[in-house]
Parts: structure tokens; C-alpha cells; sequence
């Protein structure tokens, strides 16, 4: 027996003859348990799925409709035999068939060994030959349905674009210019399908019509997204030109789940500008939200969520470069999730999700966005746990890294994020992402006092970084160097407090042109107070110095070191909290070293009370950039004044 979804739903006996599934409720049972893929559908999922307000005896109708399809699927099973089939398992039922007898099965099956092996292209035709129609054709009106049809299809386009990429790379492909050209008419935002054509109509010799071709693609991508055509298709047309038609090397496309998302615009050209900081970095985000503006103005949802979730550059740091730039993402990404609903596809509500996570920097959020943004991490999360998608999980988690800030004290939280984004990143060939896990290791290992862990993670990042084409990780691990030197500037033997500045000075020169402007402001200035507290001396009093965002909680100390008490005593009583970033415990500890000095007990029982989570760590270092030295030292001042020691 085999059941076919690729169209409208049907069974089919071994000799062909069709199986008579009933009326269509039965039918949509057994869709809705091919698209379980052999795991168990709960009684309570199944009615939900199927009606929208269940009657009071749907459970009741359901299991008519399941003994019905038993006796149809399996009509020689003798009564006291259980079914093999469609079986009862648990608080639901599961559909017990091999993956190659369920059409939709064997298709995602194919199209994984075609990835994977190009002598497969004969099979993906032949896959690619059974679908009849929409899946789930004659089930229109569920939402699983429809996120089900919307996954399918997409795989079905990643595959009509692979075969016609194995064809031309294996030197055939000139008969597929009829296939390719309707392709192209049915999906024009799938910029690869137009290179793809213009291959195929070269190798037919239509050289001219080829270059028309993608002519008309960037006409189409810069007057209706306002998009550039992506690098591929712009070293196709030099190609054409020259006659040296690359035979391998095909532009990539949609390739499903855990594989990055396509179709390349401009945003891909923005990710890896993004890599490469400084003006490139700056670009990048400018082109990123043009891009998203284009595709919010075509109407179409998800190319708009594709566009906007295609931006995966990690992040690491906790204060935006561009607050208004990432406001504006977020906003377009919460547009887009409304209008998607929450019956939209579930790749791109995850990547949406993850976008929220990522660019609600917490620096910048009032509680309300902080709330989203920490539901929007746990959401993102847990959706690309259930997609089992390594390279949307990673996405996912590095919101829900810089969502886990919350208080004083994490770095044990956040070291464990680190490792599974490594680990993911190693063993699905995810090369940013692990630059990225090292770096989150290496900051938690710096908050930890653990300099010789950190320092490894700095070194395996700096290799990595080296086959990434990512000259910024070499900024933040110089960062990294300098705080090293700063901490052992205290130790007997060790370097001098002026060797410490001079590395942070070197440190803030390579960040001055990085394009971060979020990581570069008051960063120096606060470095330099830490390596001071270390070796308990006044704060900097130097007029020029910007202290940026940590203004507010240098200034008791920089207006004590000029001894101007009264409005340092003032200053302080008008500090607001610390936001939840990487410098939170930093900030905090300035508090309490104010208000021990100033002999603000209330103020220095609070923030004793902050820190005592943090009490194993060390202040500033939770960047991996900074240090003031031993949350405990700080701790122990403000306990003392508070109980009036």
C-alpha cells in the first residue's frame, strides 16, 4: 500500500487500485498523520486540528473516522488483530508505513540525497514527477494544512532548482529552458532560478537571449524590491560575456531547513559585509533595512519574512550600533509575525522571532520590550528545537544570549549557551556561528576569573576567524589581551598599570574605525577607571574622555576625585538602575564603591544585595574587554557600610 499527499490526499493499494478513504474529514485525519511523519498525534491535537469550534462529541467522531480508515487501510486484518497502520499509541495515533510508501516522505528523502550526492538528480526527477497538484489539495482550509503546503512547496522549489544546478554543473541542462522559464514566471523573487535559466538558455547556445535574461532580473529586483542583483548573478553575466560560463560553483537557493535561507539579495550581501566591519559593516545595516523596506512593499509575506530573517550575522554584544536601525527591524519583523499569524510557516515565525531576540538590545528596551524580547528568545528557541534545525537553533540562540542578562550573576547561564552553540556549530560546518560560541565562552570564562580558559577561546576564535573573513574578532580579542594585562598588572612581578593602559589605548584605536559604535562609546574611558579601582587610585578626571552610556554611574567617582562631595553625593542619588547588558555587574559595583565612600548606606545595602549572585565573578569582565577586578571586593565594602562597619 502507499499514500500519496503531493496533490489531493489518496491511498493505493500494491496493485494500484485506489483505497476508498471515506468523506473528507477521514481523508484529513489521515493527512494530518502523514504529516506527523510517523511521531504520535494526541487525541486533543487531532480534534483542534480539525475543527475549529469541536463539537461536543468530536473525540467520539474522531474515532469512527480512525475505525473506518483501519478497516480501509487494512481490510483483511482479522478483528482480534491489532492494526499496523494506522496504530493506537499513547493518548493518540501514529501512521506506521516506510518513508518510501508516502510520497511526501520519499520526496524530502530524495531531495536530502540529491544534497548530499549529485548522482542522485535522476531520483529527484522522478520525485519531482510525482506531485500532482498542491499538497494536501483537497484539505484547504486547516491552518496545519497550510503551513504543511507552504513547507512542501518550498522544498519542491529548492528542488527544481537543484536538479536543473546538477544538470548544468554535470554539462547537460540545455533542454531544461521551457522548465526553468515558467519557474521563473511562477517564483520571479527566487533570484537563483533566473541564473539558472540564463545557464540553460547559454548552453543552448541563446547567448544573447541568456544576458536578456538577466537583464530583466535586475530590472525587475532594483525597480520593484530596489534591490542589486547578488554577486552570483553579476559573475554570470561577466561569464556569458567572456563565453567562460562556470560549469560548477551554481548560485545556491532555497535549501530548506538547516540550510541558510535564499533567495540571495542584497541581504546577503549585507551579511557578509557585516563581517568585515568598519564602512563595510556600516553599509551593510543601511542595505539590510532598504531591503526589508522593498519587500514590506511588495505585499508579499514571506518573502518579507525571509528577507528579514536572512540577516543571521551573530551578535554578541548588548547595546545596538544603531538603535533606530533595530528598532525599525523589530518593528517590521512584528508587523510581519501579525500579519503571518500564528498559523504561518513555522521556519519563518522562528526566524522572525529570533530577529526580535537579536536586535532588542537590552540596553536600549523599557520593560515592556524587554518582556517581548525574552519571549520572543524562549519562542524562537524552542520552535527551531521542534524544526530540529541546527542553523536556526543557532540564530535562536545567540537572542537568547543576548536576552540572558537579566540580573547580576549569569555568567554560568551563559557559558552553557556558549557550548551548545558551539557544539552545534562544529557539527553542522556553521564557521560564524562557532566564532560566535567561542566568544560567548570566552566573555563568561573572563567574568569567571578563569583568564587561561578564556584565553584558548580567544585563540580558537582568532583561527577561526582567519577562514571566516572576520577582522572583527581580532578587535575584541585584542580587548581581551588588554584586560588580561590589566588583571595581572595587580600581581607581583606583573606588568605595570602603564603597560595595562597602553594595551587598552592600542585596543581602542582598532575599535575606533570598527563600525560599533554601540561596543566603542565610553568603553575606554571605563577601562581605564577599572584598571585605576585595581590599583586604588582615583578615577580619570581628563575632560575629554567620553563616557557615553556609563556617564551616569562614572560620575560620583570622577566628581569624587575632584572632590566636589556634595555633588557627587547628588549624583548618585540620582542614579537609575543599571541596565541588564554585559557591563551590568561593572556598573553595579561603581554604585557600591560611591556609596561606600560617601557613606551612603541604604544605597550600598542595595547594591550589595545586587551583586551577591555575582559574588564569584569579576566586575566588567562579563565583556571579556574589561575588568575592575573581584565582584567580592566590592560586595564586601558595601556589606560593611551597610551594617555600619
Amino acid at each position: 500500500m502507499r499514500i500519496d499527499v503531493l496533490g489531493a490526499v489518496r491511498a493505493l493499494r500494491d496493485d494500484g487500485s485506489p483505497v476508498d478513504l471515506g468523506g473528507p474529514r477521514h481523508r484529513e485525519v489521515l493527512a494530518r498523520l502523514v504529516a506527523a511523519e510517523g511521531r504520535m498525534v494526541a487525541t486533543d491535537t487531532l480534534v483542534d486540528d480539525l475543527w475549529t469550534d469541536p463539537p461536543a462529541r468530536a473525540v467520539g467522531a474522531l474515532r469512527t473516522f480512525v475505525a473506518a480508515l483501519r478497516r480501509a487501510l487494512e481490510p483483511d486484518r482479522p478483528p482480534r488483530d491489532p492494526p499496523r497502520v494506522l496504530v493506537t499509541e499513547g493518548p493518540g495515533y501514529a501512521l506506521r508505513l516506510p518513508r518510501e510508501d508516502v510520497d511526501a516522505h520519499r520526496f524530502q528523502d530524495t531531495l536530502a540525497r540529491a544534497r548530499r550526492d549529485p548522482d542522485a538528480v535522476t531520483e529527484l526527477g522522478a520525485a519531482l514527477a510525482d506531485w500532482r497538484g498542491p499538497a494536501y489539495a483537497d484539505v484547504p482550509g486547516s491552518a496545519w494544512a497550510q503551513r504543511e503546503r507552504t513547507r512542501l512547496e518550498e522544498l519542491r522549489l529548492a528542488g527544481v532548482e537543484l536538479r536543473a544546478r546538477i544538470l548544468l554543473d554535470s554539462g547537460q541542462g540545455a533542454d531544461l529552458v521551457a522548465e526553468l522559464g515558467a519557474h521563473v514566471a511562477e517564483h520571479p523573487w527566487r533570484e537563483p532560478a533566473w541564473g539558472l535559466l540564463a545557464r540553460a538558455l547559454d548552453r543552448a547556445g541563446r547567448r544573447a537571449d541568456a544576458l536578456a535574461t538577466l537583464r530583466r532580473a535586475r530590472a525587475m529586483l532594483v525597480e520593484q524590491l530596489g534591490l542589486d542583483p547578488g554577486a552570483d548573478l553579476r559573475r554570470l553575466e561577466t561569464d556569458i560575456l567572456t563565453g567562460a560560463v562556470s560549469r560548477e560553483g551554481a548560485p545556491d537557493g532555497w535549501t530548506g531547513p538547516g540550510v541558510r535561507l535564499g533567495p540571495r539579495t542584497t541581504v546577503d550581501l549585507a551579511r557578509t559585509l557585516a563581517l568585515a566591519g568598519g564602512d563595510a559593516l556600516v553599509h551593510s545595516r543601511r542595505d539590510r533595512l532598504a531591503a526589508i523596506r522593498a519587500a514590506e512593499r511588495t505585499g508579499d509575506l514571506a518573502l518579507t519574512a525571509r528577507v528579514i530573517g536572512a540577516y543571521d550575522v551573530p551578535a554578541i554584544w548588548t547595546r545596538a550600533d544603531d538603535p533606530e536601525q533595530s528598532r525599525a527591524v523589530v518593528a517590521a519583523a512584528e508587523r510581519t509575525l501579525t500579519a503571518l499569524g500564528p498559523d504561518g510557516p513555522a521556519d519563518l515565525i522562528a526566524r522572525l522571532l529570533a530577529t526580535v531576540a537579536v536586535e532588542s538590545r537590552s540596553a536600549e528596551l523599557s520593560a515592556p520590550e524587554l518582556q517581548r524580547a525574552r519571549q520572543a528568545a524562549r519562542q524562537a528557541e524552542a520552535s527551531a528545537r521542534d524544526l530540529a534545525d541546527p542553523a536556526l537553533l543557532a540564530f535562536a540562540l545567540d537572542g537568547v544570549f543576548l536576552q540572558s542578562f537579566t540580573r547580576p550573576g549569569l555568567a554560568a547561564v551563559r557559558d552553557r549557551i556558549g557550548v551548545e552553540i558551539l557544539d552545534l556549530a562544529t557539527r553542522h560546518e556553521l564557521p560564524n556561528f562557532a566564532v560566535l560560541g567561542r566568544l560567548v565562552r570566552l566573555q563568561s570564562a573572563s567574568s569567571l576569573g578563569d583568564l587561561d580558559a578564556a584565553t584558548a577561546h580567544a585563540e580558537a576564535a582568532e583561527r577561526l576567524a582567519a577562514g571566516t573573513e572576520a577582522p572583527l574578532v581580532l578587535v575584541l580579542t585584542a580587548w581581551f589581551r588588554a584586560r588580561v594585562t590589566a588583571a595581572r598588572s595587580t600581581e607581583p612581578g606583573g606588568p605595570s598599570a602603564a603597560t595595562a593602559a597602553a594595551h587598552y589605548r592600542a585596543a581602542e584605536d582598532a575599535l575606533r574605525t570598527a563600525g560599533m559604535p554601540g561596543l566603542h562609546r565610553g568603553l575606554f574611558p571605563l577601562a581605564l577607571l577599572g584598571l585605576r579601582l585595581l590599583h586604588d587610585r582615583p578615577a580619570p578626571t581628563d575632560p575629554h574622555l567620553d563616557w557615553g552610556p556609563y556617564r551616569p554611574w562614572a560620575q560620583p567617582l570622577v566628581l569624587l576625585a575632584r572632590d566636589r562631595c556634595e555633588q557627587a553625593r547628588a549624583a548618585l542619588a540620582a542614579l537609575p538602575e543599571p541596565p541588564g547588558d554585559h557591563l551590568q555587574e561593572a556598573l553595579w559595583c561603581l554604585t557600591a564603591r560611591a556609596a561606600v565612600r560617601l557613606g551612603e548606606r541604604r544605597i550600598a545595602a542595595h547594591a550589595a544585595t545586587v551583586l551577591h549572585d555575582a559574588r564569584a565573578e569579576h566586575a566588567g569582565a562579563a565583556s571579556g574587554m574589561l575588568t575592575l577586578g573581584p565582584v567580592a571586593r566590592y560586595l564586601a565594602e558595601a556589606q560593611a557600610c551597610a551594617g555600619g562597619g
